[in-house]
């Protein structure tokens, strides 16, 4: 096995670059901080390869700006789908430098790229992992910026990627007003 400590710290320098700031440090690299806290919460136990997933979700986002592609729903899932695949080349080379072999590489591009999300229980433990990340440090400011509909919309959209025991733990964790709480109790399974 490969060693985590330098594939972590090597997604930290790639992250460290991001010109963007929030809360006094590089945007990428605070993500990629919450993204470890919060799995190390959820699954403490969690094997190497998913918290290397966790800590390189984002790894240098800011290369490629949404702006590059079109408005709209067909180019902002354009942009995510390769966003995903250039965070999985990235991780998997950083993993290679780490020792980790070709097969963990490519584990590692399946969690990135949301391959097999609500079959394969690592790729769900990332999005769910994800969604908690999203609701705990990224969900005010959204809902400050947006309409009450954009709101509830983003909520269900969230709600639907989860697992349902994640939904059960969000419904606790978060003090949702409550049509908030409806979308996310109404969320497919």
């Amino acid at each position: 096995m490969g060693n985590l400590k330098a594939a972590l710290a090597a997604i930290d320098a790639a992250n460290a670059a991001d010109p963007t700031q929030e809360d006094g440090q590089p945007a990428a690299l605070l993500y990629g901080e919450r993204m470890s806290a919060e799995l190390a919460r959820q699954y403490p136990d969690a094997p190497d390869i998913l918290q290397i997933a966790a800590r390189g979700q984002h790894v240098e986002r800011w290369l490629l700006p949404r702006s590059d592609y079109p408005e709209g729903k067909t180019g902002y899932l354009n942009w995510r789908r390769e966003q995903g695949r250039r965070h999985a080349e990235r991780v998997a080379g950083i993993m290679a430098e780490a020792d980790y072999d070709r097969d963990a590489q490519d584990r590692v591009g399946v969690l990135l790229r949301k391959e097999g999300i609500k079959r394969d229980a690592e790729v769900q433990a990332l999005e769910d992992v994800i969604c908690f990340v999203f609701l705990r440090h990224y969900f005010a400011p959204f809902a400050e910026k947006h309409a009450p509909e954009a709101v509830r919309d983003i909520v269900a959209k969230t709600a639907r990627k989860m697992s349902p025991p994640a939904r059960a733990r969000a419904l606790e964790e978060f003090k949702l007003p409550p049509d908030l709480a409806a979308a996310v109790r109404e969320a497919e399974a």
